[in-house]
């Protein structure tokens, strides 16, 4: 179930009586991973590579991590970079999809998370011109 942002209102109909509460949201951001890989719409892309980067922010409630100090009630960021390491070696076209397919490998190996935050940048895209980088960003 999604988490909203805004104050929830807790009420106990037999006393009657209101007590409001905040939901707890914290974030992860791991930035600057980096991998070189075959991305892209053009063949020598495909065949030459090109370097990117990957920022996430990944949004939860990390309040068991926070009191018990024990890795198995927290999000390893090994395994995160694990599970974009892996995504990132199956070939695609668009940033846009390659994106998508991050967030939704995320959701799916810690379903703890209640949003993923990617910026996804490829380095010296293939143009006619100069550019430095091309990116996407995507919440989910």
């Amino acid at each position: 179930m999604r988490h909203s942002r805004n104050k929830i209102r807790l009420c106990r109909v037999a006393q009657n009586n209101c007590s409001e509460k905040r939901t707890i949201m914290d974030h992860l951001l791991l930035t600057g991973m980096q991998f070189y890989a075959y991305h892209g719409v053009n063949a020598q892309e495909n065949k030459v590579g090109n370097t990117f980067f990957v920022d996430l922010t990944i949004e939860g409630d990390f309040s068991a991590a926070c009191h018990s100090d024990n890795i198995a009630d927290a999000i390893n960021y090994a395994s995160v970079y694990e599970v974009v390491d892996q995504t990132m070696k199956v070939p695609c076209k668009l940033l846009e999809h390659l994106a998508e397919n991050i967030c939704r490998q995320l959701k799916d190996s810690f379903p703890q998370l209640i949003s993923v935050k990617i910026k996804l940048t490829k380095i010296n895209p293939p143009l006619i011109g100069q550019m430095e980088s091309a990116s996407i960003i995507l919440v989910r």
